[in-house]
Parts: structure tokens; sequence; C-alpha cells
């Protein structure tokens, strides 16, 4: 990844300015190390007795996904003012003509894609460790060197707030993927990163992901509003399918209610998925391009539920674990009238993460006696059928949502 400055800003404006203040001065007491007690130890909270932090020598985990050491960190600290977002990689005399629209002071260019885990997409980005540091959205992140060690390293860095999301085991590895050969990646640290991303890696994860290098761009304008610069960006960016986020707005609403979202989808359900655009309607729901739903969507008559809209990908290996539940005896374990649907286009609750649901590949059996956190009455024969068919079930997840079945691997019956 490449920076287009060491300068950052040093000003914030209005709403931006107090909401980056606030998290810069709690973030201490949240970040760095994993606790003592379930976690293991983290050298990100070293530092002097005046609060200064010293150079950290962490070992390397991982030495097929390290990078050189980050050393200091050099530059002022600030977060972006703008993200723009595609499906591709952005090209560089495109990145040089926005560096050089009056207002922008710095471009950091790195990958992003969103990575289905237990029901929930995570957003990862691949970064320059040396020089993404100074975008986080909290300056004890930035100043922590272990942090930025760790993820040279080769291991993951997560929002403190991910925490609970993730299925991380006991090692302190958590699988980024639904499959059981999905890459396992330690996790190092958990620290803010910038708007929008749950956690960052480096860029040599950026092939074992499938991620597609270079296809986001952070933008700082400094003392400049940003507003002004969103016409010209889009401008240069017509013909692709970028999308142009103002943070001001993703602070306030999380995400920028004016803006196509482009939500770029990796792993074993990429095919499944692709280039997810949507827009935000508010109260959780989202409206997705009507062209990837024609695409992608369906509906269809199925054993047992009868009619089902969904993936249209998912629908051969549901029919088919549907009949293997039926053949083995077993259909009435499963209440078609407590059927709570599979394309759902919404965020998950009190969020603004996409779930399968929003693609049309997972369903939600017999709800009623199956609530998220509880073990659920799901039948196992059922279980075992939807798992031979390529589903995860929710009953095995950290916290559990046994209602829930996703698909994690195409199959095709023959």
């Amino acid at each position: 990844m490449r920076s287009g400055g060491a300068r950052a800003t040093g000003r914030r404006r209005g709403a931006s300015l107090a909401l980056v203040l606030l998290l810069a001065a709690s973030a201490t007491a949240c970040e760095g190390s994993p606790r003592a007690d379930d976690r293991p130890a983290d050298p990100a909270t070293s530092g002097s007795a005046s609060g200064t932090p010293t150079p950290s020598a962490v070992p390397t985990l991982d030495p097929a996904h390290a990078v050189a050491a980050p050393g200091a960190r050099e530059g002022r600290w600030g977060p972006p003012d703008i993200i723009v977002t595609s499906a591709e990689t952005i090209p560089p005399d495109l990145v040089a003509r926005i560096r050089a629209l009056p207002g922008v002071t710095d471009v950091e260019r790195v990958a992003r894609a969103e990575i289905p885990v237990e029901n929930r997409t995570l957003s990862v980005l691949a970064v320059d460790p040396a020089t993404y540091r100074n975008y986080v959205v909290s300056l004890p992140s930035a100043r922590k060197q272990a942090i930025w060690d760790r993820v040279a390293g080769g291991e993951l860095a997560i929002r403190p707030a991910a925490e609970r999301e993730l299925p991380v085991d006991e090692q302190g590895f958590v699988a980024l993927g639904s499959t059981a050969d999905a890459p396992r990646i330690h996790v190092g640290a958990y620290a803010q990163q910038t708007w929008q991303a749950d956690a960052v890696v480096n860029e040599t994860w950026v092939k074992t992901l499938g991620m597609t290098p270079d296809n986001s761009l952070l933008i700082r304008t400094a003392t400049a509003a940003p507003g002004p610069l969103r016409k010209p960006i889009e401008r240069l960016l017509r013909g692709t399918d970028a999308s142009v986020q103002m943070t001001d707005v993703v602070a306030r609403e999380g995400l920028d209610p004016d803006v196509v979202q482009t939500a770029v989808v990796v792993g074993t359900i990429a095919d499944a998925v692709g280039v997810y655009r949507y827009r935000v309607l508010g109260a959780g729901k989202i409206e997705p391009d009507p062209g990837w739903v024609a695409e992608h969507i369906t509906t269809e008559s199925v054993p047992i539920l009868g009619s089902v809209t969904c993936n249209k990908l998912i629908l051969p290996q549901l029919r088919a674990a549907l009949e293997e539940v039926v053949s083995r005896g077993l259909a009435d374990e499963i209440d078609r009238d407590d059927y709570a649907g599979c394309y759902y286009p919404r965020f998950i609750a009190g969020s603004t993460t996409l779930s399968n649901h929003a693609f049309g590949l997972a369903l939600d059996l017999n709800v009623s006696g199956n609530q998220r956190g509880t073990t659920g009455e799901m039948d196992r024969g059922v279980v075992a059928a939807f798992e031979k068919w390529g589903f995860t079930w929710g009953g095995r997840w950290r916290y559990t949502d046994p209602m829930h079945f996703e698909m994690h691997e195409l199959v095709s019956p023959r």
C-alpha cells in the first residue's frame, strides 16, 4: 500500500471533532493487550512510567505472512474525511488525480473486503501498518507500537467491540470464513480502527483471503471542508462502481444514506454474492441493487416449507437438505408455520452489519424454541441433514443461534 504523505490533519471539524476526541480519550482503557484472564498477553500495553510507548519486540507467529516491522510512528495522526470503496483495484493514475485535487492532503490505499463469520460480515482491511496507523480514529491506537508490530508479524488487530462477535479459540486464533479450511489468523491486538473497519491485517493476506488489492482509499483534507470534494471525486470515478462516503455522516449514522454502498464479499460464498451494492433505508432496512436482486434472488417451492425466496445458488442444496430430512422421517421436526424466512435485506439488529440473510444464503427454522444464546430444541437429525448438504448450524457457534442455518459451501446435488 502507498501513502500520499506523512502529513495528517491537526484539527477536526464540528461533530466529527467531538467524536474523535472522545474515542481517543476513552481508548486507553480498552485497547492494547487482550485481558490476562481469557486472552494471551500482548505487549501493546508496555510503556514507560510517563505513558510514552516503548519499542516492542514482538515474536513472529506466522513468518509466511510477516512483513518488515514498521518502526516508530512518523507523521501526524488524523482519521480520513472521505472513504472510497470499489470492487476493483483503483488504478494508480486515478489515485494520483484524486490526490492532486485542491484540498486533498493525503490518500492511503488499502484493500477492503467483507468476510462472512458466523452470520455477520466482518469488514477487513489489508494495510501497510507503518502508514495506515495514522488513519485510525484513536490516537492511543496509532501510538502503541506493539499493535502495528503484531500486524506486521501477520496477526489480526480488531476493534474491541468486535471481540464478542468473533469465534476466537483458546489459542487466540479466529477463522476468517465459515468453512473448516477457512484461513486462521491469530488475534494480536484489540484496538480502534478507522471508520467502517472491524479488523486489519497486513498486505500479505490479500491473496490468502481472496481480497482485491488497493480497492479502497482513505482520504484526508486537513483544514479544507471535505463536502465540496465529493462531486469532484465522483466525477473522476465516473464509469467505475466506486462509492464515495463522507465520514462525518458515517460518524453520526454508521453509513452514509446518500451513497450506494459497495460490499465486496470474499470467501467460500463469493460466487453466490459477488459485489453487493445497496442503499440504506433506515430502521435497519436496506435496498439492494435491483440488478443484483434480479440476478441472484428467486422464489421456488421446496419440501416441507413450500414457497421460499432465497439466493438462486442455495436452492439446489436447500432442496436436497430438506429431502434428506424427509427421507430420515423427520419432516415433522420442522414447523412450516415457524419458518422466519431466507432472503431478508436488512442489517443485523442494532448494527450496520450485513448478515447472510441479506444475501439470501441463510434461513431460520423453528424460531419459537430456538432463540439466540440458548441450546434450542432443534432435532440433531435435522442438523445432520443440513450439514451434509453444505450448511453451517448456528447452534454450534460461541454465541448460539440454533434457529439459523447458513450456506458455507456450494454443493451440487447429483
